[in-house]
């Protein structure tokens, strides 16, 4: 059973997890719950330590830490180059078990049947961008919030006749990709392989999107992690904002090599 969720407006303490924390997988989401959301996709910011933070947590973890986004894995690599973890991308589109695999690709309904119509959509009403990552589309209305209602309705008309697409809230966007496939189907084919396997899996995430995560996480006895100003009930434990969250794997990973010292001396003193 998941704890009662817990309101955090500083880092929360790892005591506060139930369980090994060595023997977990952690999934988290980028936009959001890692680095603040911007203004359009191409503008957000990682910051620096960011980076060695999560190469830190993943060694301590045996590789167990996975980057579960709506991103195209390519842009994802980009933003943190040189490091490469494995990943989905696409809300569970594509995903790559080991930093150095390859991607596999789901197979899945194309979003070419409506890409020209949602451009149409997109171009008719000010203020809305269009972000095409080819398998899956964004509409992105943060600067013209006003847009919300119409658009949603608008493009759940034109979705009606495409029952294999799905339009998926999130903050000031709408996600067209494929209704078969989610951040559910991504954490399950993910925990299905090494070094995922046999762990208890953490999802970490703020938005609509990510409730999928949440739930596989959940179904399969592990933790959800919302990042959030106030509560989430469908969250074991609530982090503020990214900061909080990048504070928290700071704990986590001192938490970690302090599990780990004693150990190594341990089998240092048996050779």
């Amino acid at each position: 059973m998941a704890p009662e969720p817990t309101a955090l407006t500083q880092p929360a303490p790892i005591d506060e997890f139930p369980g090994d924390p060595s023997n977990w997988a952690l999934f988290l989401d980028l936009d959001g719950t890692l680095i603040d959301i911007a203004a359009a996709p191409d503008a957000v910011r990682v910051p620096v330590d960011l980076g060695p933070l999560l190469g830190l947590v993943s060694r301590h973890l045996n590789g167990a830490v996975a980057i579960v986004t709506g991103r195209l894995l390519s842009d994802l690599d980009a933003l943190f180059a040189p490091l490469r973890l494995p990943a989905a991308g696409l809300h569970g589109m594509e995903w790559r078990i080991r930093g150095d695999a390859e991607i596999t690709v789901a197979q899945a309904e194309n979003v070419d049947a409506v890409r020209g119509a949602v451009a149409k959509i997109a171009a008719s009403r000010p203020g809305v961008l269009l972000e095409d990552k080819g398998k899956a589309l964004a509409l992105h209305y943060r600067h013209a919030p006003e847009q919300q209602a119409d658009l949603t309705q608008e493009i759940g008309i034109l979705l009606a006749s495409h029952p294999a697409l799905k339009a998926l809230p999130g903050k000031m966007v709408l996600e067209i990709k494929p209704a078969e496939v989610s951040k559910y189907t991504a954490v399950r084919q993910l925990m299905r392989h090494p070094p995922f396997l046999g762990r208890v899996p953490v999802f970490v995430g703020d938005d609509v999107t990510d409730q999928d995560g949440f739930r596989a996480a959940l179904e399969a006895g592990g933790l959800a992690v919302a990042v959030a100003e106030r509560p989430d009930e469908a969250a074991s434990l609530t982090l503020a904002a990214p900061m909080a969250v990048r504070d928290w794997l700071a704990r986590l990973a001192k938490r970690l090599e302090q599990e780990i010292a004693p150990e190594a001396q341990a089998r240092g003193a048996s050779i």
